[in-house]
């Protein structure tokens, strides 16, 4: 059987990249890796499992627990499970699924897993302020890596992969001021979501840095349901307060925007522009379409497997990767 020396003498490069090819292959030029995956058909090599390494013990499955979110939709979470189990499988990994209590109570459900040998570690997300499960798997010294940040902490717990909320939202504003927009309203989460803070604070940090009002413009969701953001823009439009642009949280308040708005006979995007995040599949199908800040899943899902299944340097590996704005007809020029 040939060997991973073998393979990098063969297509000219070094072991390093032979094994970014096999572990990383988004880090690798795209003749770069067409080369080495030559190299590799050629010579038949087959990467042995049992000397792979998750920090220090060997891997085939990584875990990770499928929220649950009673009577909400979460659009992009299909989205994201496709792109995170494509990115382990490059790497000869699995994801196993699996559903636990939230809080402390879902502890002991890791604890079986990884004391089981059914697991090496685990990807989370969802995180919570003063999210438990960080600490506790650090504490037992079990592989983790966090899809988000832990919100109100002095420093993370362990290494992330996040998006930059903050500046997605400001770009949003920026777009909506752009085309013309002078009152840019903001429908996000209670204030005890530390990622809804975020987003919200960069729509506050861009209104002020352009010299829009912000006073009254901000209205709080209790959940993140269609029905929670057609309220709240019926707040904003009932509270005498001229509304000429919305900035939501998700998709999900945004396509209830869209509906109070239709419903009222202001049409999106020429009355008022609405912006969502997560450029969820509907978004696209909407009429009109919605904008849309999309996060890119497969980077993400890459970064996390690549942070999860490398070396242990000492140091908690962060990756804060940004939002690309998708413009369609919720934010046409008024």
């Amino acid at each position: 059987m040939a060997t991973l020396k073998q393979v990098a003498a063969h297509a000219e490069v070094s072991v390093q990249t032979v094994s970014n090819a096999l572990n990383a292959p988004h880090r690798l030029r795209p003749d770069t890796l067409e080369r080495v995956n030559r190299s590799i058909e050629l010579l038949n090599y087959r990467p042995n499992r049992n000397a792979r390494s998750l920090r220090t013990s060997a891997v085939e499955l990584i875990g990770y627990c499928v929220p649950d979110w009673p009577n909400q939709t979460h659009l992009v979470m299909d989205q994201f499970l496709h792109a995170l189990c494509a990115a382990a499988e490059r790497t000869g990994r699995h994801i196993l699924l699996f559903t636990a209590p939230g809080g402390v109570d879902g502890m002991p459900t890791y604890d079986d897993l990884h004391a089981r040998r059914l697991v090496d570690g685990f990807v989370l997300s969802q995180t919570e302020t003063h999210d438990p499960r960080h600490g506790w798997l650090k504490e037992r010294k079990i592989p983790f890596v966090s899809f988000g940040r832990v919100w109100k902490e002095s420093e993370q717990p362990g290494p992330w992969v996040d998006v930059d909320g903050a500046t997605g939202s400001a770009a949003a504003v920026r777009h909506l001021y752009e085309t013309g927009r002078r009152r840019i309203a903001f429908l996000g989460w209670p204030k005890s979501s530390g990622l809804g803070e975020d987003r919200a604070g960069g729509w506050r940090a861009a209104c002020q840095e352009l010299g829009l009002p912000t006073t009254g413009l901000a209205v709080r969701c209790r959940q993140d349901t269609i029905e929670d953001g057609a309220r709240a823009t019926a707040r904003l439009l009932d509270s005498g307060r001229e509304v000429d642009g919305i900035v939501a949280l998700s998709d999900i308040l945004a396509l209830g925007a869209l509906r109070e708005l239709n419903r009222r006979g202001r049409t999106p995007g020429r009355d008022v522009g609405v912006t969502g995040f997560d450029d969820s599949p509907l978004a696209e199908v909407v009429s009109p379409g919605l904008t849309s800040l999309r996060q890119p899943m497969d980077e993400i899902a890459d970064e996390l497997i690549t942070i999860l299944t490398g070396p242990a340097d000492g140091a908690p590996a962060e990756c804060l990767l940004q939002p690309e704005l998708v413009i369609r007809g919720s934010s046409a020029p008024g």
